[in-house]
C-alpha cells in the first residue's frame, strides 16, 4: 500500500470554516505566491469549486478594514489566490527593508503594458501601430517583468507572436480579472466621446495555441 500523505475518505478532517480560514491563511502566507484552488482544496480535503467558494468568503471577512485595519489583503484570481501587501504602505514596507526608491515602470512601458491589456492577445506590429513607434524593447522588457507572455501566434503571413497579460499583472495592480480594469474615456477624430473597455481580441479564434 502506498505510503504518503494524503487523506484517505475516511481520513478526511472536517474543518470548520474558522479553521479552513486559518489554514488558507497560514498557507497562502508561508508560500509568498499564488496557490491555486486544487492545491488548497487537497490541503483542506475539498474540491477546488468549495475551496473557491471558501476563499471568497475569507476575502470578504479578510479585505473589510472596518473592524481591523491590514496591512495586507487576499487576492483572488480565476484559479488561485495570494496574500498581498497593500499599496498604500509601499513606502513604510521599503524603508523596513531597506529597499531602494524606484522600480517604477517606465511612461513607455505603461503604453505598451496598456494597449496589451485593453487588446489581448495581440501583436507586437498591433502595438507599434497604436503607439507609432517601434515597441520591441517595450515588449521585451514586460516579458521579462512577467507582465506580459506570448500566448500563441496568428494565422497570419509571418505567423507574428501574439501577447496577452498574466496573473503577474493582475497581482502587482491589485485587481482579480480583467474586467476589473477602468474604462477608458476618448474622443475620435470627430470629437465623439468614446469609451474603451478591456476585451478579448476577436482574432483569439484565430490564434494557434503552439508556442515555439
Amino acid at each position: 500500500m502506498d505510503n504518503n500523505n494524503q487523506f484517505t475518505m475516511e481520513e478526511t478532517p472536517n474543518y470548520s470554516i474558522e479553521e479552513r480560514f486559518a489554514i488558507i491563511e497560514a498557507c497562502l502566507f508561508a508560500a509568498g505566491y499564488p496557490l491555486t484552488y486544487d492545491k488548497l482544496g487537497d490541503v483542506l480535503g475539498i474540491t477546488a469549486a468549495e475551496c473557491e467558494d471558501t476563499v471568497e468568503k475569507m476575502a470578504a471577512v479578510y479585505n473589510n478594514d472596518s473592524a481591523l485595519p491590514r496591512g495586507v489583503m487576499l487576492v483572488r484570481f480565476p484559479e488561485s489566490c495570494q496574500l498581498c501587501t497593500k499599496e498604500a504602505f509601499g513606502d513604510q514596507i521599503k524603508i523596513a527593508l531597506g529597499m531602494k526608491k524606484g522600480g517604477n515602470l517606465s511612461q513607455s512601458l505603461l503604453e505598451v503594458l496598456a494597449v496589451i491589456a485593453y487588446n489581448q492577445p495581440t501583436t507586437r506590429a498591433f502595438v507599434d501601430a497604436v503607439r507609432g513607434v517601434d515597441s520591441s524593447y517595450a515588449v521585451g522588457a514586460l516579458c521579462e517583468k512577467d507582465l506580459i507572455e506570448q500566448c500563441g501566434r496568428l494565422d497570419a503571413p509571418g505567423r507574428p507572436s501574439l501577447y496577452r497579460t498574466t496573473t503577474k499583472f493582475l497581482r502587482v495592480f491589485g485587481i482579480s480579472e480583467l474586467s476589473e480594469l477602468p474604462t477608458i474615456k476618448l474622443k475620435n477624430e470627430g470629437g465623439e466621446a468614446v469609451e474603451i473597455v478591456p476585451t478579448v481580441d476577436p482574432v483569439t479564434e484565430q490564434v494557434e495555441m503552439e508556442i515555439e
